[in-house]
């Protein structure tokens, strides 16, 4: 039996599509479409009860969670782990929790603060300054090395490719003002695994050329 991806558009589960490609792991794709509101529909509670995507299934078991996903995978294969160095084996850790535990927060409220008009600008320029905080950070971060992790592609890196590519949609990032960052992403892009899980998963407005 194949693995199972619940997969839905423009959301978290499309890095969970390219690391399977990297993998050369195959898979099925139960697909779902975000309804008028921009929420999932009401079909994932039938798979998991919090109706959220990714939803993985493999040989009777259901893993919820991005970070646990990723982890599965690494431990199935042997593959896109974290590297045998200790300080890149602590940052790959680190990385893989960062993504959605420090970075993702601020730029989802970004997008709430900017649905509420007008009663949100009061607070758009500090969540603006938490953002930029971030970005500018992971700019330095990431300087000298191609990976988050070190000098290979790996799990860490998958975790990050959402977030960052959020933020080139609602925090203006790019090859101007975090050169390094923008960098990683082309370097994403440019993977052939990456564009076959884009060709894959469907339309993804978060991808950028």
């Amino acid at each position: 039996m194949s693995l199972i991806v619940h997969h839905l558009n423009d959301s978290r589960s499309q890095r969970i599509l390219w690391m399977l490609e990297e993998l050369e792991l195959p898979y099925e794709i139960r697909r779902y479409a975000r309804t008028a509101s921009m929420l999932a529909p009401e079909a994932l509670r039938q798979v998991h009860p919090l109706g959220k995507s990714p939803v993985l299934e493999d040989d009777g078991r259901t893993i919820i969670e991005s970070g646990a996903i990723v982890d599965y995978l690494v431990e199935k294969t042997g593959r896109l782990g974290p590297p045998p160095h200790r300080d890149a084996a602590l940052r790959y850790r680190q990385f893989l929790h960062y993504a959605e535990g420090s970075l993702m927060p601020p730029l989802f409220l970004s997008l709430v603060v900017k649905k509420m008009g007008l009663l949100g600008r009061p607070v758009r320029p500090t969540v603006t300054r938490m953002i930029d905080t971030h970005l500018d950070w992971l700019e330095t971060e990431i300087a000298g090395r191609e990976w988050f992790a070190g000098d290979r592609l790996s799990g860490a890196d998958v975790m990050m490719s959402f977030p960052l590519e959020a933020a080139q949609s609602r925090a203006g990032l790019n090859d101007r003002n975090h050169p390094n960052l923008a960098a990683w992403l082309a370097r994403i892009h440019a993977r052939p695994a990456y564009a076959r899980a884009l060709e894959k998963g469907g339309p993804y407005r978060f991808a950028r050329d």
